[in-house]
């Protein structure tokens, strides 16, 4: 059951060869074998899916049930799921259940869909190696010596070792795209606004965007289907037409012009990542496409632009986890100033805390117009570069990474070090243009990833590109021989 494709699971439970209830079982038997050795959950929710099993195989029975009704998935930790808790991986959130649904979870559900529970992460979405969580860190099934990317490491772990079918995640400068090539996955960051962030807990507002985790690009299109759409709850969402992604994956890539930035090849990328991914071009060339060289020549700058925007955003949106209303509170507070200083020094993890104190003084009197104020000014040069480059090629391509996983515990001592493990998926962000990035091959036994970025609202079109590379290779279908 664990290896078939979200079609293959649909046609299945639709024509009566397993029910939900069956399917749904079958995940937590592997969860409960598999999870103490990954640590990709942190939640299981073995009574709540079972139930929601149940209530799929009666709209499945009436022949009521739509494309994904009765099919497991796993949340992200960062979505607020109601009566389950939702921590964000931090201690300061280590006791909040929460009382609402995110839209993304509402959606979900309205599909039919089954939550197997929620999946470990960086600790607020602040990491590149899911080391940074307070449940401690997730493994890569590929070697669980090694890291699973971050922030979205649990679900790509739990992906990877079939753990789960498909899974949410979130992006906000990498953490989708990253650890699905570290885990030899399909992840897609779609357009800022294209999915609602509402109920999502905020780490950078101008940056964050969820999408799908899964094993192909067919997969992630049928996710994406159930996901994007306008929410008026959330003033970041954009109001636009929500196609089939489904419609256009087998559309021919017949002149298709692909773009390959002469910045991503540079130095700092492992050569044998380089060729893996030069031979995944060469493919596409084999298909019909045409390449050229292009050049982003800001792209240089996104790494210090996103760590002065990330990190002033989240001092601002961390602002609100004081120890009053809820979460972490520390024991016997003198008064107020005791209070909110115990509870944030204690409820907070150590990269955290270095975010918001740098967030705070690029924010602080005097400082804003030389550090936040310019970043916004590198940002929108980054942006032109796109935009320039897309007036010649229709998708740009590159690696997701400049390396295979990295050892545990290998760059926890140097954070400047793991900011540049995002170094080819942050300008993406800081654009608010969509990025995929899909497997591509391997380098010694670890995956790695092919990253395809669009332009605005091309979600479909990078799917397309994708799928037919998918047809064409068999790397999106390798599975950690543990956990086959």
């Amino acid at each position: 059951m664990h290896n078939k494709s979200l079609s293959e699971l649909s046609a299945s439970l639709h024509n009566g060869e397993f029910s939900s209830v069956e399917l749904t079982q079958h995940y937590l038997d592997r969860i409960n074998a598999h999870n103490d050795n990954l640590n990709a959950f942190i939640t299981v929710c073995d009574d709540r899916a079972l139930e929601q099993a149940r209530a799929a195989d009666e709209h499945l029975q009436q022949k009521t049930a739509g494309v994904l009704a009765g099919i497991p998935l796993a949340h992200k930790d960062i979505f607020c799921t109601k009566g389950v808790l939702t921590s964000s991986a931090s201690k300061m959130l280590s006791n909040f259940i929460s009382p609402y649904d995110a839209t993304v979870v509402e959606k979900i559900n309205a599909a039919g869909m089954v939550t197997l529970g929620k999946t470990n992460m960086d600790e607020f979405a602040m990491g590149s190696s899911n080391e940074t969580s307070f449940y401690g860190a997730v493994k890569n099934p590929w070697d669980t010596n090694r890291v699973p990317g971050g922030s979205s490491g649990g679900s790509a772990a739990a992906m990877a070792a079939r753990l789960a079918p498909i899974a949410t995640g979130t992006d906000t400068g990498g953490s989708i795209r990253q650890p699905a090539s570290l885990c030899n996955l399909t992840g897609l960051k779609p357009t800022y606004g294209r999915i609602s962030r509402y109920g999502m807990i905020a780490f950078a507002s101008s940056l964050d965007q969820a999408g799908p985790m899964a094993k192909s690009a067919e997969d992630a299109a049928l996710l994406l289907n159930e996901m994007a759409g306008f929410d008026e709850r959330d003033s970041t969402s954009i109001e636009h037409d929500v196609p089939d992604y489904t419609a256009t994956l087998n559309e021919s890539l017949q002149g298709l012009r692909i773009g390959l930035p002469k910045e991503f090849f540079g130095e700092g990328l492992d050569p044998n990542v380089a060729a893996t991914v030069e031979a995944a071009v060469k493919v596409y060339e084999s298909l019909g496409a045409t390449v050229k060289e292009i050049t982003l020549p800001n792209s240089s700058l996104a790494v210090p632009t996103y760590y002065v925007v990330a990190p002033a955003e989240c001092s601002s949106n961390l602002s609100r986890m004081d120890g009053v209303r809820f979460g972490h509170r520390c024991d016997n507070p003198k008064d107020l100033e005791d209070l909110y200083t115990r509870s944030r020094g204690e409820g907070f993890g150590e990269e955290v805390k270095r975010r918001i104190m740098t967030g705070t003084y690029a924010l602080s009197a005097g400082y804003y117009d030389a550090y936040y104020l310019k970043a916004q000014q590198c940002r929108r040069l980054i942006s032109n570069d796109f935009k320039e480059a897309f007036d010649d090629v229709d998708v740009i391509m590159g690696p997701t990474a400049p390396t295979t996983a990295f050892a545990l515990g290998d760059k926890t001592d140097d954070p400047v070090a793991m900011y540049l493990a995002d170094i080819y998926t942050i300008s993406t962000n800081l654009a608010g243009l969509p990025g995929m990035s899909i497997p591509a091959g391997f380098v010694d036994g670890l995956p790695v990833g092919l990253q395809i970025i669009g332009n605005y609202f091309d979600e479909a079109k990078l799917l397309n590109v994708a799928h037919r590379y998918q047809q064409e290779t068999d790397w999106h279908q390798q599975t950690p021989a543990a956990f086959k």
